[in-house]
């Protein structure tokens, strides 16, 4: 039987967060931080350093007409190429994800599957004979790991494509959103925010999603924030898609269910960092039982919390809500604060992580989610939410 053949997409989703300092990757996601597609981007003011991420069309590196290669063996399509594939069944996810494994690997790609365990095995299962040249990473799409960490597992596979036949990496996801949805949020943020850090990088992505399973908010995913969309056989720009920092700055305007309630901690003017600091400690312990869990969550807060002594302008203020299965703390200050959503997906230093200017970072590493708030009439808000296991780990 003939599988059908997607259109080359893209699913890199995120992984869990690493504790700091494990992964040392950073800058734009390219074959080589210092090569030609690794330039400076805008300055992140509240990291005290300069993100990079890599450029939209470089001059004289015009994209490929959707849903066309530039040519055979990819080397003449030089950016990102991120397409949503809707399905209707696990199995036709199955057949599309196997028929983009085996054009990946006639390509000549460094081939990579990313799902959950039991999807990833039934696309094996569809390859047949060809699957000893498959390996995968669940990491890709935020299964264990955060964002930052799965910035930097694809940087890594690029750099590895380098030295493959085609010289591109070809990613075949299938997004798992789970139950959470916190992580359905995480994982749109995540694929609108692949379109800017992956835009120069020689990366075919192919996310498959599966209507009939997977909740509408989860498909609406695929069509914001993918720039190609096959629906029924059919390859179209996607007539929905957002250029990615309008849908970040569009995640950012929604409110967690639980700050619906008053605080559990409140704080206006606090005067010194270390005030605030202890402050935090003492709110985050009185609802966050795990003592790991709450070193990570009070390490990151901490960072934002110097950030807004640092960087913005007094009075600092800070709140705190938890009902039990979430925690959500946000910390403002009276600064002008800055316009860059991208903010901490990468290390503000490149691979100097002992160089500082680490907090937004840290932050994505270590809570499930991070906006980035400005206020109507000034002031600049962090917010922080993290899902708390469940007692006895059900």
């Amino acid at each position: 039987m003939t599988r059908p053949v997607p259109p080359p997409g893209d699913g890199t989703v995120t992984p869990r967060a690493a504790r700091p300092g494990r992964a040392r990757q950073s800058g734009r996601i390219g074959r080589s931080s210092s090569g030609p597609e690794a330039v400076e981007g805008p300055v992140d003011r509240r990291a005290g350093a300069c993100a990079t991420r890599t450029e939209h069309a470089r001059a004289g590196q015009g994209q490929a007409e959707p849903g066309r290669e530039a040519s055979p063996d990819g080397r003449g399509a030089p950016g990102l190429r991120h397409t949503a594939v809707l399905v209707r069944s696990p199995g036709e996810g199955a057949d599309v994800a196997a028929a983009a494994v085996e054009e990946g690997l006639l390509a000549g790609d460094l081939t990579v599957l990313a799902g959950a365990p039991d999807r990833v095995d039934a696309v094996r299962r569809a390859l047949g004979g060809r699957v000893g040249a498959v390996e995968d990473d669940p990491r890709v799409v935020l299964l264990g790991a955060r964002a930052p960490d799965a910035t930097a597992a694809v940087r890594q596979l690029v750099e590895r494509a380098a030295g493959s036949g085609s010289g591109r990496l070809r990613v075949i996801a299938q997004p798992d959103f789970q139950a959470d949805p916190r992580r359905w949020r995480e994982i749109r943020r995540y694929e609108a925010a692949s379109n800017e850090l992956c835009a120069g990088a020689p990366v075919t992505a192919l996310c498959v999603y599966d209507e009939e399973t997977l909740p509408a908010d989860a498909v609406d995913t695929a069509r914001l924030t993918h720039p190609e969309l096959v629906s029924g056989g059919v390859r179209e720009a996607s007539p929905r898609y957002l250029p990615p920092a309008a849908c970040l700055r569009g995640l950012a305007g929604v409110r967690e269910p639980v700050e619906a309630a008053a605080p559990v901690w409140a704080v206006d003017g606090v005067p010194t960092l270390p005030a605030l600091r202890s402050g935090l400690r003492r709110a985050l312990a009185a609802v966050v039982p795990d003592p790991d869990l709450l070193a990570d969550l009070h390490l990151a807060v901490s960072e934002v919390a110097a950030n807004a002594f640092r960087h913005g302008r007094p009075p600092v203020s800070a709140r705190v809500w938890a009902d039990g299965s979430a925690v959500v703390c946000r910390v403002t200050d009276s600064g002008a604060g800055f316009d860059d959503p991208f903010a901490g997906f990468l290390p503000a230093h490149g691979d100097d992580l002992g160089a500082g200017g680490m907090g937004l970072w840290l932050a994505r590493k270590l809570w499930d989610s991070v906006d980035l708030v400005p206020g109507p009439a000034g002031g600049f808000t962090v917010r922080l939410a993290t899902t708390l296991p469940r007692p006895g780990g059900a």
